[in-house]
């Protein structure tokens, strides 16, 4: 294991992560309820031995519910963070090998998008596309590409002085091999670290866009429409607003945490 996933940081963000991927993995098999099934004569019930983590308005059972919308709210975002980040990195690396005019007007395209905060921009990518869970997940990921562009130029544009990169230029190397074999790989730590704590956004912007009625729709068990459907009732069970909200945040944690770890084991440092 390495040293920076030896740290308390580092095994709390293993930890976490390891249990939401579990449960998006194996959670709608091993839930003790159908998730969508009412059960009016329990409804809003606490925490109890036939209901661990209590019932919602309509008497379903929370944890089923929070186990089977896992998938769901893992799989936004993993897939909204490998959308943009390849799209990213696509550009970045474009950008930072070319150079000249092309990266030039690239960059200031790329300037001119990241003046605009991320969840702004995704409302308005959103607001045009329409609402739906795929809708949204494109969205996010076009919110993503100019941060991730940057960030693989910026590493391009260190590595492709490197000593190694020169030697291969002088042995009369093509171009694209030299950024295959030679760029590419050097430059992949910093895309897959960023990539990493993106993951953590992309789960709470996916959330607030359920929240907001602009992603998962009805009867998806996404945890962040979970909230939604239930704030009217949090005076009366708090239960049914804690059991999504804490899944939500255990899950951006764990994913911010490994990724902060997994950067310090690439550069110890910067951990140091």
């Amino acid at each position: 294991m390495p040293e920076a996933f030896r740290s308390a940081t580092g095994l709390t963000g293993l930890f976490l992560v390891t249990i939401v991927l579990v449960a998006a993995a194996i959670g709608p098999f091993i839930a003790p309820y159908d998730p969508q099934v009412f059960h009016p004569q329990t409804r809003l019930e606490g925490p109890s031995l036939a209901h661990l983590l209590g019932t919602d308005q309509f008497g379903r059972d929370l944890l089923s519910r929070v186990l089977n919308g896992a998938p769901a709210t893992v799989a936004f975002g993993l897939g909204a963070t490998l959308l943009g980040v390849g799209a990213g990195s696509i550009i970045g690396v474009i950008a930072g090998t070319t150079g000249g005019w092309v990266d030039s007007i690239i960059m200031r395209v790329l300037d001119g998008l990241l003046a605009v905060p991320e969840l702004l921009f995704t409302l308005l990518i959103v607001t045009f596309l329409g609402g739906g869970m795929g809708q949204a997940m494109l969205a996010v990921a076009v919110a993503f590409t100019p941060g991730m562009a940057r960030i693989a130029r910026s590493s391009v544009l260190s590595i492709r002085t490197r000593e190694y990169v020169m030697a291969a230029t002088a042995r009369g190397k093509s171009s694209s091999y030299i950024v295959l074999r030679e760029v590419l790989p050097n430059a992949l730590g910093p895309i897959i670290v960023e990539g990493t704590i993106r993951v953590a956004f992309a789960i709470m912007i996916g959330a607030t866009l359920g929240f907001l009625g602009l992603g998962a729709q009805p009867p998806s068990t996404e945890w962040g429409l979970m909230v939604a459907e239930a704030r009217q009732y949090m005076f009366r069970n708090p239960w049914v607003v804690a059991v999504p909200g804490l899944a939500i945040a255990f899950a951006a944690m764990g994913f911010n945490l490994f990724g902060d770890a997994l950067r310090d084991s690439l550069d110890p440092r910067r951990g140091n």
